[in-house]
């Protein structure tokens, strides 16, 4: 069920599979609908209330992960794992990336939801110095106030969870027409993975 379109996930994935450049597993997650808002949402006080973002980070992290581990054929070390989404889903993965970097070292964070937390990564602790991480950020022009901007300065405050800065690579895409759509996101999508991949 998807009202608002999707990303085309498994054309794009059968075109990366053509090309015989890069062979995924992709496991989406269904929001729980009426608790959207608070499984997105970070588990500090924000501007939409207080989160159960811990609660999910966990649950990918502690169940969903060991379970596709155990019943697919995956490379399960963190540096061929990753975490992503969009809008409210990647504001989730940037926090969920961000508390469990012993398991992802990629993150896909389009368009994020960053209005909802404004200070998050002052508000949750740096387990990341010391890993190795890649983050594809992205966004669109015509999404709406501030999207870009919050995303640029995503990228410039993201340097200050790493003292050594080499460990951090980021990339950011910003699309002169893009909006805030299923359709822009599925676009971007093989580029991000190669990218991070």
């Amino acid at each position: 069920y998807a009202p608002y379109g999707n990303w085309s996930l498994d054309e794009k994935l059968a075109i990366m599979a053509e090309r015989g450049t890069h062979n995924f597993i992709v496991i989406a997650i269904d929001h729980g609908r009426e608790k959207r808002i608070e499984e997105y949402t970070p588990s500090h006080q924000t501007k939409v209330g207080m989160g159960d973002g811990n609660k999910y980070a966990r649950f990918l992290a502690d169940t969903l992960k060991p379970y596709v581990d155990e019943h697919f054929r995956t490379k399960p070390e963190r540096g061929n794992t990753g975490i992503g989404g969009s809008s409210m889903g990647g504001l989730i993965s940037l926090y969920a990336g961000l508390l469990y970097p012993e398991v992802y070292s990629k993150l896909l964070i389009f368009s994020p939801s960053l209005w909802v937390a404004p200070n998050l990564l002052s508000r949750i602790p740096n387990f990341v110095a010391g890993k190795h991480m890649k983050i594809y950020l992205y966004a669109g022009e015509e999404e709406g106030p501030n999207v870009v901007e919050n995303t640029v300065q995503l990228k410039e405050k993201l340097g200050s969870l790493f003292q050594n800065k080499s460990l951090l690579e980021t990339y950011l895409s910003i699309h002169p027409h893009g909006k805030h759509s299923e359709h822009y996101w599925g676009q971007e999508f093989i580029k991000a993975a190669e990218w991070l991949y």
